[in-house]
């Protein structure tokens, strides 16, 4: 383990509880594993962001415009005549 024994090990682990004392050392312990919980997964997001980048990128298919249509051309009807098929208010009549 990097050149640490034991003995080291243990004399840091009694630094360590002399100075944040026992009530401490779980939030210790806790927050360490949230950082190396947050670096592990940010680390894997560049990966793969890294590993799209190298993919051949195909292209995007592009929106269809929506097409034109024209417009039907309406019967030109004399005023007053009603049109096949629709009801007519008989009051609505009178007043024109």
């Amino acid at each position: 383990m990097a050149g640490l024994g034991w003995t080291e090990i243990l004399i840091i682990l009694a630094v360590v509880m002399l100075l944040f004392g026992s009530a401490k050392l779980p939030q210790l312990a806790r927050s360490l594993g949230r950082s190396a919980r947050i670096l592990k997964a940010e680390a894997r997001g560049l990966q793969e962001d890294d590993e799209e980048l190298s993919r051949p990128q195909q292209p995007a298919p592009q929106p269809q415009q929506p097409q034109q249509y024209a417009q039907p051309q309406q019967p030109q009807l004399p005023p007053g005549q009603p049109i096949q098929g629709v009801p007519v208010d008989p009051n609505q009549a009178r007043n024109h």
